[in-house]
């Protein structure tokens, strides 16, 4: 076909953090592309949390250390005069059920606490936290200090005051071992307004039979977002862009979800404006991230085994190598399978020393367009297969095992042993 959407991957190619401008700036850019290919688009609005951080700061007392820090959002403020408390370095869940952390400063060595391990945390009353990002290769010149916020499901458990500081710095506190550490964090709380941009190709035939496309559009601070997630972006314009040619039997919606690296905000959020019509969508196929030289295929199915095997078998009749297995990936298709939706994410993985996403180094130059439209064509592939069956061949239903999956993915089932 004579559409190319990788030519759509330099509109985007900016920052655009879910809820700000810039992201809006991004909805309005792919919004009028589906109108260039003949299809309207509306913008589908949501609230997510927001912030305004005012006062962060970070010093160690005993030996006397001053930090470069960031606010984390969503934490909650210190009182004016800060926080200052017996320093301890929180190693993991185990370590944390051990410990005595009532009014303790914890430093934590990640950015994301693990849910279970924050769950802890407010269970002990532990008064503060310092979270880590980057590593302690890099010079501290090239570690972005990322100002971000706590997930929902972990700040309503309870907030502790937080802020960010550079992995690099981390392994230089322990070192010197402080005895107590001195936190204020000042923030305000806000509500700004994300977007999903969705546009509707009518079924020809079975048009109260849905099938949802999904890429999410926004990116991380810093971050231009060329890899994660502006490829996949693009490539569900590019299948937008087939099915116009090809008319398509089912009812299918192109929905860009906006605020996914907030928590998958976009997915959930559509997925609430529309329950009263979700019996209708038959499947969820998701992109997140294609097209990078040196990587490989996969293919996550939440949803019956058999379609493992179906797209195994695809990729081996068209001489597609692909890894397939069925699981939960973390992006906009779990959501929908946590509707029931039978679902399956699509991505191109780049191996450890490739390309890199969540930083300023998710750039253009480590993309390639060869590989980009081998991906967009075996997915165009597949999915004008199932859109064109006389009966649906996805089992509607999820599997036992994948229910569970989800159930553990968002925290509301502990694994035992609390993994």
């Amino acid at each position: 076909m004579g559409y190319k959407s990788f030519e759509l991957l330099k509109d985007l190619y900016f920052v655009r953090t879910g809820g700000s401008n810039e992201e809006l700036k991004a909805a309005n850019i792919i919004k009028a592309e589906c109108e260039k290919l003949g299809v309207p688009a509306e913008l589908e609005s949501f609230k997510v949390d927001g912030c305004d951080i005012k006062i962060a700061s970070l010093k160690f007392l005993n030996p006397d250390m001053d930090i470069e820090c960031v606010g984390v959002g969503m934490s909650s403020s210190t009182p004016e005069e800060g926080i200052c408390g017996e320093f301890t370095y929180v190693t993991c869940l185990a370590d944390a059920e051990i410990k005595d952390l009532e009014g303790k400063v914890c430093l934590v060595h990640s950015k994301l606490v693990n849910h279970q391990l924050y769950k802890k945390l407010v269970e002990k009353k532990a008064a503060a936290l310092i979270l880590c990002c980057g590593n302690v290769y890099d010079d501290k010149e090239l570690v972005d200090l990322d100002p971000y916020m706590y997930r929902e499901r972990n700040y309503k458990l309870g907030k502790i005051p937080a802020v960010c500081i550079r992995m690099k710095d981390a392994e230089s506190i322990l070192r010197a071992k402080p005895e107590k550490a001195h936190v204020v964090m000042i923030e305000d709380e806000l509500q700004n307004d994300s977007h999903n941009v969705v546009a509707t190709i009518e079924g020809s035939k079975y048009k109260d039979e849905i099938v949802a496309f999904t890429a999410h559009y926004d990116s991380v601070s810093y971050s231009r977002g060329a890899y994660d997630n502006a490829t996949g972006s693009t490539a569900i314009m590019q299948l937008l862009a087939y099915f116009v040619e090809h008319k398509p039997e089912r009812t299918l919606k192109f929905i860009w979800c906006g605020s996914e690296e907030m928590g998958l905000l976009g997915s959930k959020a559509h997925l609430e404006i529309h329950k009263e019509e979700l019996s209708k969508y038959k499947f969820c196929l998701n992109v997140d991230m294609i097209g990078v030289t040196i990587g490989f295929d996969i293919a996550c199915c939440t949803a019956n085994n058999s379609l493992v095997n179906y797209i195994k078998y695809l990729g081996c009749e068209v001489g597609f190598p692909i890894q397939v297995r069925q699981g939960v990936y973390s992006s906009d298709s779990t959501p929908f399978a946590d509707c029931g939706i039978p679902s399956v994410s699509f991505a191109r993985i780049a191996p450890q020393g490739g390309a890199v996403i969540h930083s300023r180094k998710d750039v253009i130059d480590f993309l390639e367009e060869e590989n980009y439209y081998r991906t967009c064509d075996f997915m165009a592939l597949f999915a004008s297969r199932l859109i064109a069956s006389i009966v649906f061949p996805v089992e509607q239903e999820i599997p036992g095992n994948m229910k569970e999956e989800i159930e553990y993915y968002f925290g509301r089932k502990e694994r035992e042993g609390g993994r």
